[in-house]
């Protein structure tokens, strides 16, 4: 990778030969490579990108709402939760052959990663969480990557979950410690920390993120990564949404952000964590193919594929299919180690 030039005392001299070791970030060095001019910043993310991953293969991984709505919590961004009159209908814990069939269909598509969601603000002992077990079993039998998130969980639950064959939990902080009570009140910062921790001392593999456009600042999203980047190990997976603006949550006038916020932030991530799987997630609908391509470039390899991502749509098949073919990507296949 190109080196950075000199930074004062908070100089970025050799962060490239730094930073695959690095858990220690400042936040003023979050600060200094975040603000880099976008093109110097993107051409330095994907030439480490280059060094850890195969820039012509993106994950596809696909996501299954399987408890939808009802959700206690009141996060401002989510039409799934109680406290908002969005129009999602509440749906229970679907039957497992359903989920079963759904991951089958999903990995003849092409999908390595299958992830499930409940609206659930904790687990919960029980009959429920034993069909929950009982799903990622099922969907581990099939070869593929299994991901749940099921709001916070126990040490002991996290046990379980990986004696059942889980790959990866995942548990967004969302946005920095500063901004996050603007978002969210029914839960702590800390409290997502602890199920993060969990999740790493059962040996599961960490999915954690955020999502950009709630109203944050630039310094918010600086925090969220140094906050992401400074977690040791660093997530194997880090997936950065672009807010979906839903009638009749708190955020649903909100502006939308800049998809040119959105590349900066994933090329930031991409070098604080060199490794990880930095996924292109929510919001794909609202960017061009050029804005897409970018992302791509600034360091992403993954995406969610699949008719909705959870509750709110996704891009069609075909759209992405005609992507990748024009960019000359290709799907990491079925079998192959992804983070």
């Amino acid at each position: 990778m190109k080196a950075l030039p000199a930074m004062s005392e908070n100089s970025l001299d050799g962060v490239a030969a730094r930073a695959p070791l690095r858990c220690d970030w400042t936040r003023a060095e979050v600060r200094a490579i975040y603000h880099q001019p976008l093109l110097e910043l993107v051409f330095n993310a994907q030439q480490l990108h280059r060094k850890y991953h195969d820039p012509t293969q993106v994950q596809l991984c696909q996501l299954l709402s399987i408890k939808t709505g009802g959700c206690p919590e009141d996060c401002a961004y989510c039409p799934q939760s109680a406290h908002y009159p969005t129009g999602v209908e509440h749906q229970g814990l679907l039957a497992v052959d359903e989920v079963y069939r759904a991951a089958r269909q999903a990995r003849q598509d092409g999908a390595s990663r299958f992830c499930m969601g409940a609206a659930w603000r904790e687990v919960r002992d029980g009959k429920e969480f034993d069909t929950v077990l009982e799903m990622v079993e099922k969907v581990a039998s099939l070869g593929l990557e299994v991901c749940c998130t099921l709001g916070m969980l126990s040490e002991d639950q996290a046990i379980r979950l990986a004696r059942a064959g889980l790959t990866a939990y995942n548990h967004n902080l969302d946005t920095s410690p500063e901004f996050y009570s603007e978002i969210i009140t029914t839960r702590l910062y800390d409290d997502r920390l602890r199920t993060i921790a969990a999740v790493r001392k059962a040996g599961i593999t960490v999915c954690c993120g955020g999502i950009i456009g709630m109203g944050e600042s630039d310094e918010d999203r600086i925090g969220l990564l140094h906050q992401l980047a400074t977690l040791d190990p660093h997530p194997e997976s880090v997936p950065i949404n672009m807010l979906v603006r839903v009638a009749g949550t708190p955020l649903g006038d909100v502006e939308p952000a800049d998809p040119l916020t959105l590349a900066r932030t994933i090329a930031t991530a991409r070098l604080l964590m060199p490794v990880s799987m930095v996924r292109l997630s929510a919001g794909r609908r609202s960017l061009t193919r050029e804005a897409a391509a970018l992302c791509f470039l600034a360091g992403a390899n993954s995406i969610f594929v699949g008719e909705k991502l959870l509750t709110t749509p996704n891009p069609e098949r075909d759209a992405d299919d005609r992507l990748f073919r024009d960019l000359g990507l290709r799907a990491i296949e079925n079998g192959q180690t992804s983070s």
